[in-house]
């Protein structure tokens, strides 16, 4: 598992709304049973603009997902689906997301 991997969410409570996880969890913790993730969401952009640093867009497989920030949470590894993609490439924007989420700024 390497940072900003995604996963599926194989929850079936939720995976409808959010069918992806991010990873944000440093790989220095690679040993760890648990990852920190922030589900991506299938969500309208509509009122979002002034939060766009705190959820921003990503697309995966051709779906529109927001990240959604304040949703961080602790999940057991054992939980996490396949991986899917890498948004590692967008590292900057996760980065200022857990930022906004963390310090306001």
């Amino acid at each position: 598992m390497a940072q900003f991997d995604v996963f599926e969410n194989r929850d079936t409570a939720s995976r409808k709304g959010a069918p992806y996880l991010l990873d944000v969890q440093s790989e220095l913790l690679a040993d760890l049973a648990t990852r920190v993730v922030i589900p991506l969401a299938r969500q309208s952009r509509d009122g979002l603009a002034e939060i766009e640093r705190l959820m921003p867009a990503f697309e995966i497989d051709g779906v529109a997902l927001t990240l959604v920030t304040p949703q961080l949470a602790g999940v057991p590894r054992a939980i996490l689906g396949a991986r899917v993609a890498s948004l590692a490439d967008r590292r900057h924007d996760i980065i200022a997301a857990l930022d906004v989420l963390i310090s306001g700024v």
